[in-house]
């Protein structure tokens, strides 16, 4: 589906059962409240709010030379410019091996092994920056967000206003609910990796008929 600036705002309004804009660039306070939660990381916000496929990039990352850790990890690791949220963090490339061992600080990762793989969330303008990227059910959970954040002040319904702010049931609980549903069926089916108990009977040299051990599937194999 997709959207636009435009065309966010216009579903944004119409949420709120206010006229849509002809453009940008139109002189009236409902573009200029849609401006300032623009300008105010309104879309990364909704980024943020769950592992979307559409936005998912994976990176690996090399150590940062230039921060020498005084203590505890061996390297650090600088977070992309357009990193939003984890997805997951791997030592391998295929990220069939999870990183357990490491600390996130603010704007580094810091780990003892380098390189290290990152799959994130990305607000970056091919990714989750892209508007024209967005699925349906994001496009709407996004304009109810922007909706909810300028409903107070151009609306003085307190009907409508309960209508999207209401706790669980309101339109704006409702659509994020919505649209992680649907992110979570578009995620293809992964086989879990393998735990302590299973890689130690592995190391004792136990080797099953999937070389894995010892049957997965069972306590038995």
């Amino acid at each position: 589906m997709g959207t636009s600036r435009l065309l966010l705002y216009n579903s944004a309004l119409l949420i709120c059962k206010e006229r849509g804009l002809s453009s940008l660039s139109e002189n009236v306070k409902a573009r200029r409240l849609l401006d300032q939660v623009w300008s105010d990381n309104g879309v990364r916000y909704c980024l943020e709010q769950g592992q979307w496929q559409f936005a998912m990039r994976t990176q690996q990352v090399d150590y940062d030379p230039d921060i020498d850790p005084q203590f505890g990890y061996a390297y650090a690791f600088g977070k992309p410019s357009d990193w939003v949220l984890t997805s997951a963090m791997c030592s391998d490339e295929r990220f069939q091996s999870p990183l357990r061992n490491y600390v996130d600080e603010v704007d580094n990762w810091y780990a003892d092994i380098t390189p290290i793989y990152i799959k994130y969330v990305s607000d970056d303008e091919s990714y989750g920056g892209d508007l024209s990227r967005w699925p349906a059910t994001f496009c709407d959970y996004a304009a109810t967000y922007f909706a909810s954040k300028i409903v107070t002040d151009i609306s003085g319904s307190r009907e409508l206003i309960d209508l999207i702010l209401h706790q669980k049931t309101g339109l704006l609980d409702q659509s994020l609910m919505k649209a992680k549903n649907r992110a979570a069926m578009t995620q293809a089916a992964q086989r879990p990796a393998a735990g302590s108990w299973v890689r130690a009977r592995a190391s004792r040299g136990h080797r099953g008929p999937m070389g894995d051990g010892g049957a997965s599937g069972s306590l038995t194999g």
